[in-house]
């Protein structure tokens, strides 16, 4: 069962998003913000981080390339979940080192097959 680190400072957020998880097979865990989520990639080693980006403290373009800069992080792949519409913000977004990015609001069903898609390298 893959693991699914969710980042997001909205508990509504991270509820929806489990739900939808868990309801495919998916195990999931959460952090508030940047700090607790590079905190918990080093730890957990989940297979997937599903990053917002607008959080107080360390945002999610910094901590996509903190992960993406340690070696025991790396290899994780991070999807930007945000409400950031930009195309400059999606650019931004994948050369910190996602290798995806999902726009607020979207559905469950994109959700669960990014997360596949990104699994499956």
């Amino acid at each position: 069962m893959a693991l699914v680190l969710i980042v997001d400072d909205s508990p509504t957020e991270v509820h929806v998003m489990q739900k939808a998880l868990e309801q495919h097979g998916f195990s999931t865990t959460a952090a508030a913000n940047g700090t607790e989520a590079i905190s918990k990639a080093r730890e957990l080693h989940p297979d997937l981080i599903l990053m917002d980006i607008v959080m107080p403290g360390v945002n999610g373009f910094q901590a996509t390339r903190e992960l993406a800069a340690d070696p025991q992080t790396r290899a994780i792949p991070v999807i930007m979940v945000t409400s950031k519409a930009q195309e400059s913000d999606r650019v931004w977004g994948l050369r910190q080192g996602a290798v995806d990015y999902i726009v607020k609001p979207f559905s469950m069903d994109k959700l669960v097959q990014k997360a596949q898609a990104a699994l499956a390298g």
